[in-house]
This record gives structure tokens, C-alpha cells and sequence, in this order.
């Protein structure tokens, strides 16, 4: 092979990852805020239709295609105090580089995560839930079909976050 075939071979293998890394970094990977999150009838809003995302309320839509895979369990409210858990919850949240809290009310927060590199965004919602006395969370990414178990992880390490906060865990 020579020199310029090389040169050739090696510019086909860096330039699309670079090109990738500058459109996160340019914002062109964040995809937009859906308009219908937040709490409609006691419920947020269902799981994706792919396998990017996660909810404590995924048995509310049976028949859903990620029913099984969306599966997470809801956190329990501390001492039985929804006002204490949604509070230990935004310091939870503030706590976390990658996150932004975009909107807070005593009963719901909507955050959302971006990835450091190529600036993927997720979306996280939290809802103080009265009849069940939890909170029930949802975290879907924007864009993709495949998140590759990243809002499971991230949904896991912040209720261990939350538990430990609530001195459970």
C-alpha cells in the first residue's frame, strides 16, 4: 500500500468520528423536548416504543412493546413524607454535573441529561405520586432506538443516591 492510499485509508477512519464529535459538540445531537411530558390522569407519559428508555409505570400500558424491558421500580417516599422525598430528590439532582433541572413544582420535576462528549440529551421526569406514595420516574432518550441500559444505569445510581439521602440504603 502506499503512502497515499494510507493517507487515504486513514482519513475514511477518522474523519466520520470526528465529524460526529463536532456535531454533539455544535448541539445538532440533542433532539428536542417532547411536548407532552408531565402528569395527564395520574400517569406520565408511557415508555418509548424502542429500547431507550425506562419507567415505574410501565405496567400501566399493557400490550406496550417495551413493557418488560422499560420495567423499574418506583421510590418510596421517606418517613411518608412527599415533601421531604421531592426535596432530597432536587438535591439529589443538583448533585449531578450531567444533569439540568428544567422545571420543578412541589409534585413533579423534569430534568435532563446530556452526555459529555456528543451531547445526547435524555429526559427525566419524577411525579410525587399521593395514591401510591412514591415517586414514579421515566427516562427516555430523544433520539435513537438504543440507549445500551444508559437510563436504566443512570435511573439505578440516582435512587441509590435517593436512598442513601433518606437514610435507606
Amino acid at each position: 500500500m502506499n503512502r497515499r492510499t494510507r493517507r487515504a485509508w486513514l482519513a475514511a477512519l477518522v474523519a466520520p468520528p470526528l465529524l460526529l464529535l463536532a456535531s454533539g459538540q455544535a448541539g445538532l445531537l440533542q433532539g428536542h423536548a417532547p411536548d407532552d411530558l408531565g402528569v395527564r390522569q395520574g400517569r406520565l407519559k408511557p415508555p418509548s416504543e424502542t429500547r431507550n428508555s425506562v419507567s415505574s409505570q410501565a405496567d400501566l400500558h399493557p400490550g406496550h412493546p417495551q413493557q418488560e424491558h422499560a420495567r423499574v421500580e418506583p421510590w418510596p417516599w421517606p418517613d411518608d413524607d412527599p415533601v421531604r422525598a421531592m426535596q432530597l430528590l432536587a438535591d439529589v439532582l443538583s448533585g449531578e454535573p450531567s444533569l439540568r433541572v428544567v422545571r420543578r413544582a412541589d409534585d413533579y420535576i423534569h430534568a435532563e441529561a446530556r452526555t459529555r462528549w456528543l451531547g445526547f440529551v435524555d429526559d427525566l421526569e419524577f411525579w410525587s405520586d399521593p395514591d401510591n406514595r412514591v415517586i414514579q420516574v421515566r427516562s427516555a432518550s430523544r433520539l435513537g432506538r438504543e440507549d445500551f441500559g444508559a437510563n436504566r444505569r443512570r435511573m439505578e445510581q440516582l435512587r441509590t443516591r435517593y436512598m442513601a439521602a433518606a437514610g435507606g440504603g
